[in-house]
């Protein structure tokens, strides 16, 4: 079974490694319907996303609170935000995926009081307010159409408009949902919250699920059972989610042996690293690392481009033009 919350830069496609200028629109159907409109727990590393809702209801998973989201509205996902959707199969909208830190470095040239909204999961509902979901509607056909064909600085335009989308959000950011309106249980979410802190303060100590509970003061049984009702998954499996998400980024940006990332994560024999790893990532530590620095390789020897502009357009065959995916790189 595979316990890291798994990291994309698009869902199901291979995990986000250099993604420093990344752009992308499609119709939230183009991956929902074939996942049964249920998309499983994941994250993303430095990519953030904005849903617009424009028919049906989602229940949402934002950092381990659940939502529930009515068309028509927007969901701003920041980076690193644990995040699920389940959507109603009458369900239509929008995805864009771009990349944060070139948004948040031109919001906080030109306005850093909405850098909060940039940084913060919520639900801003558009029912009550035709005319702002117009304007949303409008900014999202723009974005279509310029990444409809390729052509010069559409990153730039893309991530102009993107900003744009933004500035106006903060006009109306009195209909912002907070999470805690819709919280389930403020005690399990403060518990969830304290756990998950211990786990990313002593996760290299390889403490075991008892020494957490003790510190939660609660039987292992209750942590487990809170867990998994709040994140759909044992106590255990959030503790080694964490170290393979500290493995695989030490992989990435590090040049550290083998033996001296497990050593760094508290695994005394670098064999059982290694298994331990391929068992939760699905590759050993050396192909991750291969794997990583390959992608890197090829984002930055793009002809004619500089890196991380990349252009590629993918097309779903059986969709019209209109439930295009466009992507741009």
């Amino acid at each position: 079974m595979n316990t890291t919350i798994p990291a994309y830069a698009l869902y199901g496609e291979q995990s986000e490694l250099s993604w420093e200028n990344f752009f992308n629109v499609e119709h939230l159907s183009f991956r929902s319907r074939s996942l049964n409109w249920k998309v499983s727990p994941h994250v993303h590393e430095s990519l953030l996303q904005v849903l617009f809702i424009q028919q049906g209801d989602v229940d949402v998973l934002l950092n381990y609170t659940r939502f529930k989201a009515h068309a028509p509205c927007l969901i701003l996902i920041p980076a690193q935000t644990v995040h699920g959707l389940e959507y109603t199969p009458d369900s239509e909208g929008l995805t864009i995926t771009a990349s944060q830190k070139p948004l948040e470095s031109t919001i906080a040239l030109l306005a850093p009081n909405v850098m909060k909204l940039v940084d913060t999961p919520c639900i801003i509902s558009l029912a009550q307010t035709p005319d702002d979901c117009e304007v949303v509607q409008g900014y999202y056909q723009a974005m279509v159409r310029e990444l409809r064909i390729p052509n010069i600085n559409q990153i730039a335009m893309g991530m102009s408009l993107l900003t744009s989308l933004f500035l106006h959000l903060a006009r109306i950011s009195g209909q912002v949902v907070e999470p805690q309106e819709y919280e389930i249980c403020s005690r399990k979410t403060a518990q969830i919250n304290k756990f998950l802190q211990l786990v990313d303060q002593r996760f290299r100590q390889r403490l075991s699920v008892n020494d957490y509970a003790c510190k939660m003061g609660m039987s292992p049984g209750h942590l487990s059972r809170l867990c998994r009702e709040a994140l759909g998954m044992s106590s255990l499996d959030v503790i080694n989610m964490r170290v393979i998400q500290e493995a695989q980024r030490d992989l990435v940006y590090t040049a550290k042996t083998i033996k001296q990332l497990a050593a760094s994560l508290g695994f005394n024999d670098e064999a059982y690293f290694t298994r331990f790893f391929h068992k939760h990532a699905g590759v050993s530590p050396t192909q991750f690392r291969e794997l990583a620095v390959k992608q890197i390789v090829l984002s930055e020897n793009v002809p004619n481009a500089t890196p991380g502009h990349n252009a590629k357009r993918r097309v779903d065959e059986d969709e019209e033009e209109d439930t295009r995916q466009l992507t741009f790189a």
